[in-house]
């Protein structure tokens, strides 16, 4: 049973076609801007993105669209369905023939606080592209929840409470069996451990800048 009739399989790949076939059909927005650019990338195909998400659904799926939001917030979009139901969308590139890219997601703290409503939904949709000389090759759109990305592909990174990144985005695991309570504990098991590796990184850091003290104090006054 999907957590939302937009969350349900099909409705997710309708999204996928739906934005697949914008970006192949916009190739021409990238050429001379963005090839050697994938913030250049990122900013064009967000912007596709942004200004169609409507049209990727049917009429009156969804209402309260906005895709207004600072650089630094939680999504790109955002919007209510039918069900009541609220997204923020995090929309993500990725160049396939990189070797490797770890692209923050969301603060663990700000996502908790967001997933206390059950009717909150915080959703990747993340473009796969290939670029070479002058062409630029749209080939996949996933369009999931967070808590259907498996712990696997997922990490923690050391900024303010912890932010979810992808480990490697070329490896993303999707299980859209992967229920909501499970995948937030296992948030909290991963928590567990992450903290007081944290808190033995600062302790050395000031055992450090105590021996630091220490040599500066012994020297004379100039």
């Amino acid at each position: 049973m999907p957590p939302s009739k937009l969350m349900s399989r099909p409705s997710r790949r309708a999204i996928e076609a739906n934005a697949l076939a914008l970006l192949q059909a916009s190739v021409a927005e990238f050429h001379g801007r963005a090839l050697n650019s994938p913030r250049a990338v990122g900013d064009i195909a967000q912007e596709l993105i942004a200004n169609n998400f409507q049209k990727f659904v049917p009429p009156g799926d969804i209402s309260d669209y906005s895709a207004e939001f600072a650089r630094r917030a939680m999504a790109d979009l955002a919007f209510q369905d039918a069900e009541h139901c609220y997204y923020r969308v995090d929309v993500k590139t990725h160049r396939l023939d990189s070797s490797f890219n770890m692209p923050n997601l969301t603060s663990v703290e700000r996502l908790a606080r967001f997933y206390q409503d059950a009717k909150n939904f915080f959703v990747l949709m993340k473009i796969g592209y290939t670029a070479a000389g002058q062409a630029i090759v749209f080939s996949e759109v996933k369009f999931v929840p967070i808590e259907f990305v498996t712990w696997d592909c997922l990490t923690i990174g050391a900024l303010g409470w912890g932010q979810i990144q992808i480990a490697n985005a070329n490896t993303v695991t999707i299980d859209d069996t992967y229920i909501r309570k499970r995948w937030m504990l296992d948030l909290c098991d991963r928590l567990e451990l992450f903290y007081p590796a944290e808190l033995l990184k600062i302790r050395n850091r000031q055992n450090y800048f105590a021996e630091v003290r220490a040599f500066w104090e012994s020297q004379p006054d100039e």
